[in-house]
């Protein structure tokens, strides 16, 4: 028995009362051989020794040999409200044995069901209420960029450095961290300004004493390296690939009031802070007390369905109407169904305030370790979207990137799923599926405590 597997018996998972059925698949092996064989190999796996995961309830999964894991990134921030949360497995479940597909060329109930309750909880008075529903986040925000254009007239798109938008050509283009980019020509206009990410401020200053010039920054684009009028400006709320970056409060307002006295549009990509994840407000646009002209969203909002959209007002909605324009699987019943219970669960079961606090009691622990070992460089996030960036050394904040892949893989050896971010991949990414509890956030801390300490052991 090796040390590591010694240590997680010491720090057993939460009581869970899901009994996983028996698997009687092929093997982790034989997958992992016919994948290797068949399957793109720009379809990562993640760690060394990949793990089989063949079933999941609520905050767990469980790999092939029944063992299981508590789910702490929610595959990649899109488990929202629990792995084949029951409610939603019925009804789904129902749906597909009365309709399947058929096209938004016809109507059906699901999908203005849908729409009218997206509508609803955006900002009162904000005018956000005409949604054109994707399969993914990548599409979604191609089509914002795409309405914001023809709506401007013009060209240019502002978008931050460290930035995560989507994988398609044009998203790859918004996207600025370069291990996300391939080697080939992308869409013109595409200006990226600083991120307002004060543990690495690009500008060597400290808040608030910076005036905020990660912001201010942004006209100096504007005036010099576009026409001096552009299309749209479009950033997360807060940077979820880039390695949860956080901005200072007047950030984005600064911004969106440069970007609108230029005729930009302002759009929120919401793909991974929506649906009440940062718990003190359903979408993390308003944590900074502004309102964009369009909200593009995916991921979370389907709870692991394919699903994406972007909600925008009438008058920008209008121009998709000039041409054709149609997306064969976007909008289909069973998707939009599965997104409508996201929204219905997160009310019924205060989903936004359990992220409040239970994700506020998890940042507590997280400050303890970060007190405890000199590795944890900064904690910072909101609810249940948090992150932890490790250093070699406080003073220099030199990226710890191999020590924070030791750390992702011996998590995984205590039943701990992780991920991790960031321009240098020294960000470990805790967004877990928002049923989470205080008794699971326990263990954790305990097993990351532990891990860090044997990461530190090693040197």
């Amino acid at each position: 028995m090796s040390s590591t597997e010694s240590t997680a018996k010491r720090i057993p998972l939460p009581v869970c009362n899901h009994t996983p059925a028996p698997y009687t698949g092929p093997s982790r092996d034989e997958i992992l051989t016919l994948r290797r064989e068949y399957v793109n190999p720009g379809v990562l796996t993640y760690y060394k020794d990949p793990i089989c995961i063949v079933e999941g309830h609520m905050q767990y999964l469980w790999d092939e040999t029944g063992r299981q894991y508590l789910d702490a990134i929610a595959g990649i921030v899109t488990v929202s409200v629990g792995h084949c949360h029951p409610k939603i497995t019925e009804l789904v479940r129902e749906q597909v044995g009365r309709l399947v597909h058929t096209t938004t060329i016809y109507l059906n109930p699901n999908i203005v069901k849908f729409a009218e309750a997206l509508a609803k909880r955006m900002p009162e008075g904000s005018d956000l209420k005409s949604t054109y529903f994707t399969n993914a986040g990548s599409e979604a925000n191609e089509l914002a960029i795409l309405m914001a254009k023809l709506h401007t007239g013009r060209h240019d798109v502002l978008t931050l450095r460290n930035s995560y938008h989507g994988g398609s050509q044009v998203t790859m283009n918004l996207t600025a961290v370069g291990t996300w980019k391939y080697p080939v020509p992308g869409a013109s206009g595409v200006k990226h300004v600083p991120p307002g990410y004060c543990y690495r401020c690009p500008f060597g200053l400290e808040y608030p004493s910076c005036d905020l010039k990660c912001a201010t920054s942004v006209e100096d684009v504007i005036r010099y390296e576009t026409c001096g009028e552009i299309a749209a400006f479009i950033a997360e709320p807060i940077q979820g690939v880039g390695g949860t970056v956080v901005p200072p409060p007047e950030y984005f307002g600064i911004i969106y009031d440069i970007v609108r006295r230029y005729g930009g549009l302002c759009i929120a990509d919401e793909v991974q802070t929506g649906f009440a994840r940062t718990g003190d407000q359903y979408w993390g646009f308003q944590n900074w007390g502004v309102t964009p002209d369009m909200v593009t969203m995916a991921k979370g909002i389907g709870n692991g369905a394919p699903l994406g959209a972007c909600t925008t007002k009438p008058e920008i909605a209008a121009h998709m109407a000039k041409r054709l324009h149609f997306n064969t699987y976007g909008g289909n019943p069973v998707s939009v169904l599965q997104g409508l219970s996201v929204l219905e669960i997160i009310d019924e079961e205060n989903i936004q305030q359990k992220a409040r606090e239970v994700g506020g009691y998890l940042k507590d622990r997280l400050l303890e370790l970060k007190d405890k070992h000199t590795l944890i460089g900064d904690v910072r996030g909101m609810g249940l979207m948090l992150g932890v960036e490790l250093v070699k050394d406080h003073k220099s904040k030199e990226p710890a990137v191999a020590e924070t892949a030791r750390v992702v893989e011996l998590a995984k050896d205590r039943s701990l799923l992780l991920g991790k971010g960031g321009y240098y991949g020294n960000v470990l990414r805790i967004k877990p599926p928002m049923c989470i509890t205080k008794d699971d956030c326990d263990f954790l801390a305990d097993c990351l405590d532990a891990c860090l300490a044997d990461v530190a052991d090693s040197k």
